[in-house]
């Protein structure tokens, strides 16, 4: 069922679906049980441990905090539990292992083996839909810098604060027909729009052939380059600033996928890193040959477990390290002036952030200016998870943070994504607001009561 609901959303999401029918089979799906965890990242040294947190849903998202529910649960991969609710669980647990929602909650410590791989556990109970987490078990080895230069970002001045959207649907809600109004019910450019209430920053995605049949927009192509050179177009014209999004993918790259492109799967390591160098470069030159250059750059999406699988998985550290570093000095090369973002999907947890950012980024030396974490409750903690997280990266590695996904909670994240020490903080970048989950616009286009909250926030944290 959670497979289910996914694919409703994504149906949703790219319009292979009307509202209405989406929204009749959503309420029909059973509460569900979430699996939060606050590592998804672990050493396999037989002894690292993550904390993981099993709370029920309800249908309309809300926490269950009465549940009393038996839970189940099944392990696939080298882990084992060893305690629920600060029980100790006996050692080689096999098949299921049960306990009780105490107060809607079950608090987990699952243990790492010795094995390289990913770990996947299910959460399992009668009337509930089953709730899932993967788990990355790796060997770190030994710290290979990528480069024995100065480096070549990292020191970048950040002045402006930042309210942004992800709008990369755009052209495919307008090439369906779909028109956009204020709140006075004036038809309007929808980055207009989102300019008139505060946001100053928009957020692309771009894939490297999203045309083929297993691309993310067989035959149309959009989110290509030539859809990102008409959008960068408009953003520019509208006086807005401009960050892309490399998924270095065909289709959609998160922590649970990272496809190598189909031109690019038999390629050899050394090849591999030219032909994503020379991608990127290509792309850059093109926008910056068109006055479009890009403000910030994102190598990779939601890079936590790696990019461009197999050679970049998480568990191959130095290869990463240099696929980032490739993507970070085309960009660069082009348009020094860039601001490079990595962007991981860790907004609560905190011990991972800190095994990505000090065994990539800082022991292989790959340079950047912002860290950028994807906020979403039900796989990323409270907002208490956010706001510890964000304080502890700006003051420990002295970088940019920001929220560069979040939807729910719009006015809570805010007030953490501006306020982190050091003057640190950047802002956020809603993700898709103009039809997924918590969208601006309802489903006639016309801008809502969501939309409503960011003039404050503009206003509340200068933002302009």
């Amino acid at each position: 069922m959670k497979k289910k609901l996914l694919i409703l959303q994504i149906l949703l999401s790219v319009g292979l679906l009307p509202v209405a029918a989406q929204t009749s089979e959503l309420a029909g799906l059973r509460p569900e049980v979430v699996v939060t965890p606050y590592k998804t990242t672990m050493v396999a040294d037989g002894k690292d441990k993550a904390q993981i947190s099993i709370t029920v849903i309800d249908k309309q998202g809300k926490d269950i905090t009465d549940a009393t529910n038996l839970i189940s649960f099944k392990i696939t991969g080298d882990a084992k539990i060893i305690s629920l609710n600060n029980k100790y669980v006996a050692p080689n647990n096999a098949g299921l292992v049960p306990d009780k929602l105490v107060n809607g909650k079950i608090n987990m410590v699952l243990q790492a083996g010795t094995r390289s791989g990913v770990v996947k556990l299910d959460a399992l109970s009668d009337g509930l839909t089953t709730g899932s987490t993967e788990i990355h078990t790796v060997h770190p080895g030994i710290a290979h810098p990528v480069t024995k230069g100065p480096p070549i970002t990292g020191n970048t001045k950040i002045t402006s604060k930042i309210i942004g959207a992800d709008i990369s649907f755009l052209p495919q809600l307008e090439s369906r027909g779909m028109k956009f109004y204020d709140q006075d019910g004036k038809e309007k450019d929808a980055i207009k729009i989102l300019k008139e209430h505060g946001f100053n920053y928009i957020r692309l995605r771009i894939f490297n052939h999203p045309e083929v049949a297993n691309g993310y927009s067989p035959q149309k192509g959009f989110c290509d380059l030539q859809h990102t050179l008409q959008m960068a177009k408009r953003i520019k014209t509208a006086g807005l600033k401009f960050l892309l999004d490399f998924h270095y993918s065909d289709t959609w790259a998160d922590p649970q996928r990272q496809n190598v492109p189909a031109v690019w799967s038999k390629l050899d390591f050394n090849t591999l890193k030219d032909s994503l160098y020379q991608y990127t470069k290509t792309v850059i030159q093109t926008l910056k040959a068109q006055g479009t250059a890009p403000d910030m750059v994102q190598v990779g999406n939601e890079i936590n477990h790696g990019m461009v699988w197999p050679n970049g998985e998480i568990n191959n550290l130095d290869s990463l390290a240099t696929l980032i570093y490739a993507g970070v000095k085309a960009v660069k090369e082009v348009n020094p002036a860039t601001t490079i973002m990595v962007h991981i999907a860790l907004g609560g947890q905190n011990a991972e952030a800190h095994f990505f950012l000090d065994n990539i980024m800082v022991k292989r030396k790959v340079p950047f200016d912002v860290i950028g974490l994807s906020y979403y409750p039900k796989w990323h903690g409270t907002t208490t998870d956010l706001k510890n997280n964000m304080t502890d990266l700006a003051t420990h590695y002295k970088k940019y943070v920001m929220v560069a996904e979040y939807s729910q909670l719009k006015q809570e994240v805010n007030d953490i994504a501006f306020t982190a020490p050091g003057n640190r903080a950047l802002g956020s970048f809603i993700w898709e607001p103009l039809n997924t989950w918590e969208a601006v616009f309802d489903k006639n286009g016309k801008a809502n009561k969501y939309l409503e909250v960011y003039p404050a926030i503009a206003k509340k944290y200068n933002v302009h």
